[in-house]
């Protein structure tokens, strides 16, 4: 059915009214127009009475899909009353419409002035010696009726310009959106301003405006990525789907074999972190970033390094090294620890930026797939190792170091002793991991720990990395699996089974309700069981 357009007088001012039946794409359509506003009196749509209004309805909408209403007198056609014809000598004023910005050019004027200053975000670039203003829905149409005649040229430059590194790489037409998948785990979306994009992009969980660029990024999800796209779709905006390269190599970390003297840790540094009661894993991490540091000035006393030299060495990682947000953080934290915690100093602050840490959505495999990897696996130890992180949630650690006293068949628990956080918690056993587990302990007869290897030793966590991958490879999986994965798995498989989220983060072990809910996020299971309360009325 048509949209029908006809004029009325609204609050003494003239309208125009749209009318259609019921319909979302053509709702986000109109509210492009500026001005637009839902009239409940009318039951209607009303956008102001101009020539720029019809024009970007016409802009929005086929000619097809416009139905124009004719008064006894008067037309609904976008054209006004003829007006005197300005000379071509009169006509001052330039415009130029590129890259999201409107450049406006004029001699000055206070009633011009004044105009410009109803326009959001305007500023004044005094070398260019131009106004600017940014080309959101409406403004040029806005600048077109002001001016009228007066407009010499309008200059409509199609492309955005993507930069990089200072230069204009590429750019894209405004009918596109541009959706780049990053080597961090989300999507950058770069397109002209459009408001029903930017309010779709807003409801995505840790969408992010980032100032400095001109793009959002969303967590990568194929669910928001069908989301949006059906957006495009009812702007009739196409979408252009892109993959970051790979990025560039850093510098190899400082090895034993690369300086003379290779400096270890102090004893004093090893000994705060036991007497601080801090994990295995922590006191790994914070010693290795430390020696880091410290060898990278290995021709000084530690104790001599100034604060210049340790914000020299922060820059060198990301510059040089290129290494990931978290070790950034960590190795900024290790050095803390050291001159803060071991030699009893003052807290310090290095005036650099601590990066945000990308938020991304976690990677789950789905039933079938974990079946697969639990059929695939031939070695009862291995497929044991599978079951105990996907049905239990447990943490890398957390399995080397399970002992056979912290299953409980009685009540179906296993206990995690002294994990994250050094807390320990119980999450659950289950039932069809019993038998396995028998034939397990039958065939290896453990004595202390659940899975040992050789000699009696521990299991390394390297060996049940190496084993979860193996497996998911022979199982056909295309994706990276870890063994985080399948703790991931776990989670959403859970939430998506009805469990309850404080009992998931009571079995992940997670500090904060923040943590858990991420998973809300993956999961689209259950939406179709939801009833809206009205249901339930007598009406």
């Amino acid at each position: 059915m048509p949209v029908k357009i006809s004029r009325i007088i609204h609050n003494e001012e003239p309208k125009l009214k749209i009318e259609f039946p019921y319909d979302q794409a053509k709702i986000a359509l109109v509210k492009q127009v500026n001005g637009a506003v839902w009239s409940k009196t009318h039951r209607a749509w009303l956008i102001p009475d101009l020539p720029a209004s019809v024009k970007r309805l016409k802009q929005l909408f086929r000619d097809a899909e416009l139905k124009f209403e004719e008064g006894p007198d008067e037309k609904v056609s976008g054209e006004h009353p003829a007006e005197a014809v300005v000379p071509a000598s009169k006509r001052d004023v330039s415009v130029e419409v590129i890259n999201r910005k409107i450049l406006l050019k004029l001699p000055k004027n206070e009633a011009d002035i004044n105009f410009i200053r109803t326009l959001r975000y305007f500023r004044w670039l005094k070398n260019e010696r131009v106004w600017e203003i940014p080309d959101y829905p409406g403004n040029l149409d806005l600048i077109r009726d002001y001016f009228k005649d007066r407009i010499s040229e309008i200059r409509m430059h199609d492309g955005i310009e993507l930069k990089h590194g200072g230069e204009a790489a590429r750019s894209i037409r405004r009918d596109e959106v541009l959706m780049i998948k990053t080597r961090s785990g989300r999507v950058k979306i770069i397109a002209a301003f459009n408001k029903v994009l930017i309010s779709a992009i807003r409801e995505i969980p840790y969408s992010r405006w980032d100032a400095k660029n001109k793009w959002w990024t969303v967590p990568y999800s194929e669910m928001f990525f069908g989301q949006l796209t059906e957006v495009c779709a009812a702007l009739k905006l196409k979408v252009i789907r892109e993959e970051e390269p790979a990025g560039e190599e850093g510098v190899k970390r400082i090895s034993p074999l690369d300086i003379p003297n290779y400096r270890r840790a102090p004893e004093a540094y090893r000994n705060k972190h036991l007497e601080l009661r801090n994990s295995p894993h922590t006191i790994k991490n914070y010693t290795a970033a430390f020696e880091e540091f410290i060898n990278y000035f290995y021709r000084y006393d530690i104790d001599t390094i100034t604060e210049p030299q340790i914000l020299e060495f922060l820059r060198y990682l990301i510059s040089e090294r290129k290494v990931s947000v978290s070790y950034q953080n960590v190795a900024i934290n290790a050095i803390k620890f050291y001159y803060e915690k071991v030699l009893k100093g003052q807290r310090k602050f290095y005036f650099i930026d601590r990066p945000r840490r990308d938020i991304t959505l976690p990677d789950v495999l789905n039933i079938d797939e974990i079946t697969a990897m639990i059929k695939t696996a031939d070695n009862i130890k291995h497929k044991l190792i599978i079951m105990f992180i996907y049905s239990s949630g447990l943490r890398l650690g957390e399995v080397v170091r399970l002992k056979l006293t912290d299953i409980d068949r009685q009540r179906m628990q296993v206990r995690v002793e002294q994990s994250k956080g050094r807390k320990d918690r119980y999450t659950k056993l289950s039932e069809k991991i019993l038998p396995v587990l028998d034939r397990y302990l039958e065939e290896y007869k453990p004595e202390e720990l659940v899975f040992n290897g050789e000699k009696g030793k521990p299991y390394s966590e390297r060996s049940v990395q190496e084993v979860v991958q193996g497996i998911a490879r022979k199982a056909g999986i295309a994706q990276k699996v870890t063994p985080k994965t399948l703790r991931h798995t776990f989670a959403t498989h859970s939430l998506e089974n009805g469990v309850d989220l404080r009992y998931i983060q009571s079995m992940m072990g997670h500090a904060s309700s923040k943590t858990t809910e991420i998973y809300t996020h993956i999961t689209t299971k259950g939406f179709e069981n939801i009833k809206s309360p009205m249901d339930g009325l007598d009406i």
